[in-house]
C-alpha cells in the first residue's frame, strides 16, 4: 500500500489532469484559431501560444517541472507581446492576459502543488518560483496601467476675454430665468445663463422634486425604439413636456406639480421604426411681436385664439397648437382645427412612415417643420420636403423641397412633393436677425447604395443648409460628408455662436457630425471658420454605385484614429482572437470604406461620434463642451433578387406592419447592419468608447478629453468600472462653469468643471437618461436642473416615465 508521501506524489492525480486537460483545450482553441487568423494575415502569437499550451499540457501530468517551465514561458511570452502591441493599457491588456494569469494563479495552489510532488522536488521549486516571478510582473504591469488612458487630453480652457464677453453680450442673451426652446433658445447653444450653481457648490445638489408621467412603454403596436427623449421647455412658471405616447404635460416649474395633461387621439393603425418626442416648441405671441391685422376683427372660435401658443408634433404627421394656459388646441390655427395634416401633398402616403420627431422651430411670425421618413425601407418613400406655416393660421407660406428647390413658392393643391427627397429629421436652428433658418439634412433613401440618387439628393444631402426665413430659399449649403453611403446624416441641431477671432466678431455655426466632425462655420455664407480640408477617400464601391474621391475634415475633429488589429478587444483572449479574425476578414481601408456584400467595417458607425444630442456652447467662453463616442458597426450589402422578399427580417414580419429597416426594396442590395461585437456582446473594439471633451472654439483645440461613464448597468454584474461608455442625449452648460450630462449607458445625472472636465458630483437615475438636462430659476429663486429619465429602448437601458428636477438647498 502506497505511503502519503507517495500520494502526493502521484502524477496521475485527478485534479491535475483535469487542469492539464482544460490547458489543453484552450491551447487547441487558441492554436485551431492562431492557424486560421495566420492564414488571413494577422499576427502569429495565437498559434504560438496555443502550441505552448499544448506542449505544457502534454508535460504537466508528467510531474516534473517542465510542464510549469513551459506555461510559465507562455505567459511571459505573452506579457511581452502584449506590452510591445498596447503598451500599459489596462483594458487591452487584461483581454490577453487574464485567461493565462487565472490558470497560472490555479497552478501555484496548493492543491496542484500537491499533485506535482513536494516543494523541494527537481525541476518543480524553480519552475514555480519562475511562474510566480511572471505572474507577479503581469499583475505589477496590470496595475500601473490601470489608471492610465492613453486617449485622455489634459488641460484647462482659457477664462473668457473681455473681447469675447463683450461679443456674448452683443448677441441675442439667451433666456437668464426660463428654458424657451428645445436648446435653451432659437440658437441651440443648451446654455443657461444662470451662475447660482458652481463648482464649489455643485457637490450640494439635491432633489427638489420627482414627477412620474404614467407614460408606459412596451404597449400593443410599440416600436423597439421606444424612448424618452424629453428636454422640457419653462415659461414663467410652468414646465411644458410631452411623452412618448405624445401626451403634453404642464408642471409647476418650482414643485412639480401636474397643473394639465393633453393626450391627441393618435389615428391607428402606425407602424414605426420608432416612437419619441424630442420636445415642444413655444410661441410667445404678443409678448414679442404685435397681433396680425385679422386677428383684431375675427371673432372668438371654440378654443380661443391663443396669444401664446405650444406646438406639438403628433407620431400621426400632425402639429398641433396648444394653449399654454389650459392646455385645450388653439382653434384658430389651421384653419378652425387647432392643427395642421403633414401629409397634405406629400407622395406615398403609409400612416407611420413620417412624422416629427423633433421639435418644430418658432419664429416671429414662422412655424417651420421637417420631419422624419422611413429609413431603408424602400426607394418609394414620402418626401423629406421643409414647409413654413404662418405661426397664427397655420396657412402654408412656402416650401423648400430639394427634388425642386428654386420653387418655393406654397405647392399647389393637386401636386405633390418630391419622393423619396433627403429629410431633416433633426433639430434646426434660427438666427432671425440675419433671416436665416439652419436645417441639418439627412440622405435620401437607402442610405448604403447611390447608384439612382437625384441632382438635389447629390447636392443637398447630408449637409446644413441655410434658408431665407422670408422666401424659403437656399442662401448656402454644406455638405459634411459627399455621396454618404454610410448613413451619416447630419444628426444635431447647429449651435450659433458669436467667435471672437482675433480682432473680428465671427457669427458662426457650429456642426456636429456623426463622423466626429465639429464643422465651424460662417453662418452668414457657410464659408469655414475652422480649417476644413478634402482628404482622399477609399474607392471601389457596389456595382452600380460610385463614391467620392474625397471628404470633407474639419481642423475641429474628434474623427478616432483608424482602427488596426492591436485595437481588438474582449473579455477573454479567446472572443479577442474571434474579433481579431472578424477583423481580418472584413473589409475596411479606414473612414469611408464603401458598403460591401463581403461586408464592411465602418468607423465610426452610424450610432455616431455625435448624434441627435449635439454639443453644448458657452458664447462667453466660447467653448464647447462635446460628448464623442466612437464605435465601431458592420455593413454588409445583400443582393436583392426581386422588390418583395424579405432579406433582412425574415419572415417574422408583423401582419400589417411596415417593412423592416434596410429592406431597400427598389434598390440592388438590402444592407445587414450591426454593431462590431464579440460572441459575448462586447464591442470588438477595446475601451473608452465615450469621452467627454472640452473645445476652444476660437483656435479650434480640444483642450482637454476625459473618458466617461462606467459599465454598471450594461454588464451582467454591477461592476462600476469606468471604462468610457457612449451616451445618447446631449449636454447642457451653465454660466456657473458647470455641465450637465445623463445620455450615458449607466444610470446616472453628472456635472462636470468645464474648465478641466473633472466630474464634480453624479446622482443615481431610476431608469436611462437618454435626454438632455435643462436649467431655470423657480419662482422660490432657486437654480433647477431637470432631467428625464425613462430610457432606450434599442439601447437596452431601463425604461421609466421619471422627470426629476434638482435644487440646492434652501438656505
Amino acid at each position: 500500500m502506497p505511503d502519503a508521501a507517495a500520494r502526493v506524489r502521484a502524477p496521475s492525480s485527478a485534479l491535475l489532469t483535469i487542469t492539464a486537460v482544460v490547458i489543453g483545450l484552450a491551447g487547441l482553441g487558441l492554436g485551431a484559431a492562431g492557424a486560421w487568423l495566420v492564414v488571413l494575415g494577422g499576427s502569429w502569437y495565437y498559434l504560438v501560444a496555443g502550441l505552448g499550451l499544448i506542449v505544457a499540457a502534454v508535460l504537466l501530468p508528467r510531474g516534473s517541472g517542465a510542464g510549469l517551465w513551459v506555461y510559465a514561458a507562455v505567459v511571459a511570452f505573452t506579457l511581452v507581446w502584449a506590452l510591445w502591441e498596447v503598451g500599459f493599457d489596462w483594458w487591452p491588456l487584461a483581454a490577453r492576459g487574464d485567461v493565462f494569469f487565472v490558470l497560472g494563479v490555479f497552478l501555484l495552489t496548493p492543491w496542484v502543488a500537491r499533485a506535482l510532488g513536494r516543494r523541494s522536488a527537481a525541476g518543480v521549486a524553480p519552475a514555480r518560483g519562475f511562474l510566480g516571478v511572471v505572474l507577479l510582473a503581469f499583475l505589477a504591469a496590470a496595475v500601473f496601467s490601470w489608471t492610465r488612458d492613453a486617449t485622455r487630453v489634459e488641460g484647462t480652457m482659457p477664462a473668457p476675454t473681455a473681447a469675447a464677453a463683450a461679443s456674448a453680450n452683443a448677441a441675442p442673451a439667451p433666456p437668464k430665468d426660463d428654458w424657451t426652446a428645445y436648446g435653451g433658445n432659437g440658437m441651440g447653444q443648451r446654455y443657461s445663463a444662470l451662475d447660482q450653481i458652481t463648482p464649489a457648490n455643485v457637490g450640494e445638489l439635491q432633489e427638489a422634486w420627482h414627477f412620474r408621467t404614467g407614460d408606459v412603454r412596451g404597449q400593443s403596436g410599440d416600436p423597439e425604439e421606444t424612448t424618452f427623449e424629453v428636454t422640457p421647455l419653462k415659461i414663467g412658471e410652468r414646465l411644458f413636456l410631452c411623452t412618448p405616447h405624445q401626451s403634453v404635460v404642464a408642471l409647476n416649474a418650482t414643485t412639480g406639480e401636474q397643473l394639465w395633461r393633453y393626450t391627441p387621439e393618435i389615428r391607428r393603425p402606425l407602424a414605426l421604426q420608432h416612437l419619441t418626442c424630442r420636445g415642444l416648441s413655444y410661441d410667445p405671441g404678443s409678448a414679442v411681436r404685435p397681433a396680425p391685422a385679422a386677428a383684431a376683427s375675427s371673432p372668438p372660435t371654440a378654443g380661443g385664439d391663443c396669444d401664446a401658443k405650444l406646438f406639438m408634433p403628433t407620431a400621426d404627421g400632425r402639429v398641433i397648437a396648444l394653449d399654454p394656459e389650459s392646455g385645450r388646441p388653439c382653434m384658430r390655427f389651421g384653419g378652425g382645427t387647432g392643427q395642421i395634416d403633414l401629409w397634405k401633398n406629400m407622395p406615398n402616403v403609409k400612416p407611420g412612415a413620417y412624422y416629427s420627431t423633433s421639435p418644430v422651430v418658432v419664429t416671429r411670425s414662422l412655424v417651420i417643420v421637417g420631419g422624419t421618413v422611413l429609413d431603408n425601407v424602400s426607394t418609394k418613400e414620402t418626401s423629406g420636403v421643409i414647409r413654413a406655416f404662418d405661426i397664427d393660421t397655420g396657412a402654408l407660406v412656402w416650401n423648400w423641397d430639394s427634388g425642386n428647390p428654386d420653387d418655393t413658392a406654397p405647392i399647389a393643391a393637386d401636386r405633390t412633393y418630391t419622393a423619396n427627397s433627403p429629410n431633416s429629421w433633426s433639430i434646426s436652428s434660427v438666427d432671425e436677425a440675419l433671416g436665416l433658418v439652419y436645417v441639418p439634412t439627412g440622405n435620401q433613401p437607402p442610405d448604403q447604395w447611390g447608384g439612382k440618387r437625384t441632382e438635389g439628393a447629390e447636392r443637398y444631402s447630408s449637409s446644413v443648409v441655410a434658408l431665407d426665413l422670408a422666401t424659403g430659399r437656399v442662401r448656402w449649403s454644406f455638405q459634411t460628408v459627399h455621396h454618404d453611403l454610410w448613413d451619416y446624416d447630419v444628426p444635431s441641431q447647429p449651435s450659433l455662436v458669436d467667435l471672437r477671432i482675433g480682432s473680428e466678431t465671427v457669427p458662426a455655426l457650429v456642426q456636429p457630425t456623426k463622423q466626429g466632425e465639429l464643422f465651424v462655420l460662417d453662418r452668414r455664407d457657410g464659408k469655414p471658420v475652422a480649417k476644413v480640408h478634402e482628404r482622399p477617400a477609399p474607392q471601389g464601391p457596389a456595382a452600380g454605385d460610385h463614391t467620392s474621391l474625397t471628404q470633407p475634415v474639419s481642423e475641429l475633429s474628434f474623427d478616432p484614429p483608424a482602427l488596426t488589429p492591436a485595437d481588438m478587444w474582449g473579455g477573454t483572449v479567446f472572443d479577442q482572437l474571434a474579433c481579431r479574425i472578424a477583423f481580418h476578414r472584413l473589409r475596411y481601408e479606414g473612414r469611408y470604406t464603401p458598403p460591401s456584400t463581403e461586408g464592411s467595417l465602418i468607423y465610426p458607425g452610424n450610432f455616431g461620434v455625435f448624434n441627435w444630442g449635439g454639443v453644448a456652447v458657452d458664447p462667453v467662453r466660447q467653448m464647447a463642451f462635446t460628448t464623442p463616442a466612437s464605435l465601431a458597426f458592420v455593413s454588409r450589402l445583400i443582393p436583392r433578387t426581386d422588390d418583395t422578399s424579405l432579406h433582412v427580417q425574415g419572415k417574422d414580419r408583423p401582419n400589417d406592419s411596415l417593412p423592416a429597416l434596410n429592406e431597400n426594396f427598389g434598390a440592388p442590395f438590402a444592407v445587414q447592419l450591426r454593431a462590431f461585437t464579440s460572441v459575448f456582446g462586447l464591442p470588438c473594439q477595446a475601451p473608452p468608447w465615450g469621452h467627454v471633451a472640452g473645445a476652444d472654439l476660437r483656435t479650434g483645440r480640444v483642450v482637454w478629453k476625459h473618458k466617461n461613464g462606467t459599465v454598471r448597468d450594461s454588464s451582467p454584474l454591477p461592476l462600476p468600472f469606468a471604462m468610457g461608455v457612449p451616451s445618447l442625449g446631449g449636454p447642457m452648460m451653465t454660466a456657473g462653469g458647470v455641465a450637465f450630462l445623463s445620455g450615458t449607458l449607466d444610470y446616472y445625472l453628472r456635472a462636470y468643471d468645464v474648465a478641466n472636465g473633472k466630474e464634480l458630483w453624479r446622482s443615481r437615475l431610476p431608469a436611462g437618461g437618454q435626454a438632455t438636462p435643462m436649467s431655470y430659476r423657480g419662482s422660490d429663486g432657486r437654480q433647477y436642473v431637470v432631467v428625464a429619465a425613462g430610457g432606450h429602448g434599442s439601447l437596452g437601458t431601463r425604461t421609466g416615465d421619471h422627470v426629476i428636477a434638482y435644487a440646492l438647498p434652501r438656505r
